[in-house]
């Protein structure tokens, strides 16, 4: 209840404060006159509550397309082949995953459709092994894969295939022909577990609760929001580079 009131409170204060300096000759507003405009606001906002959670989402979608921003060439640059769709894309939708994950195996088709229906869409996938020594293994031979020119087939192979167990794993590795030499020193390269570390990172950083999350321009989808949104998204920051 006391952080409500704190974020109501700072909400309030913001607004007052905006009120304050946007009117004329700000730094010397007399006392009465500040007085005045401060029970404006004050008296507007207890008719209108509504406002303030508006206030408080937009701000933070603010502050988190200044982390994205700040972030967007570590976001946007795949590992090695792990990206699908154009390779210059004019639009870059990044997915952070684990395959052990219900909702990211759900979100998959979505995906898949908007690569195919979208010729300018670049995706770039960004492993983000949290739920468990299954997924940790999977995203390493994944990250292989990417380094063998193979990521994407696997990548959708895998899925398919259901939960990531090694008998699964390997038998996908088979399917699309990775060499398992290569499978096995990569599994243990530093560069792949710098790249998995961080994606964890990046995903601290943006306050990433669980898989699927979803980045396309400026904007954090969290969730298996489905193909709508993101092809809603997507449109959204195309729009925004023209």
């Amino acid at each position: 209840m006391a952080g409500i009131i704190g974020a109501l409170a700072g909400g309030a204060a913001a607004l007052a404060l905006t009120a304050l300096q946007s009117a004329p000759s700000a730094g010397t507003v007399p006392a009465r006159d500040r007085a005045a405009i401060e029970a404006i606001v004050h008296d507007y906002i207890l008719a209108h509550p509504e406002i303030i959670p508006e206030a408080m989402e937009k701000l933070q979608g603010r502050q988190t397309a200044q982390l994205i921003e700040a972030n967007r060439k570590a976001l946007e640059t795949p590992f090695a082949g792990a990206w699908a769709g154009a390779r210059d894309g004019d639009v870059v939708l990044v997915e952070f995953f684990d395959y052990s994950c219900g909702y990211c195996r759900q979100s998959v088709a979505d995906v898949d459709r908007l690569i195919k229906e979208d010729p300018k869409l670049k995706v770039v996938f960004r492993e983000l092994p949290i739920l468990g020594d299954a997924s940790d293994a999977a995203a390493k031979v994944s990250l292989s894969a990417a380094r063998q020119g193979a990521f994407y087939p696997f990548h959708l192979k895998l899925y398919n295939s259901g939960r990531p167990t090694p008998a699964a794993i390997a038998e996908v590795q088979k399917q699309v022909g990775l060499d398992p030499v290569r499978v096995a020193a990569d599994s243990k390269a530093a560069a792949v577990q710098s790249e998995i570390d961080g994606n964890i990172g990046l995903a601290r950083t943006l306050q990433l609760s669980g898989t699927p999350a979803f980045i396309v321009g400026n904007q954090l989808l969290p969730g298996a929001v489905g193909y709508d949104a993101l092809k809603k998204a997507i449109a959204e920051a195309r729009t925004a580079r023209h």
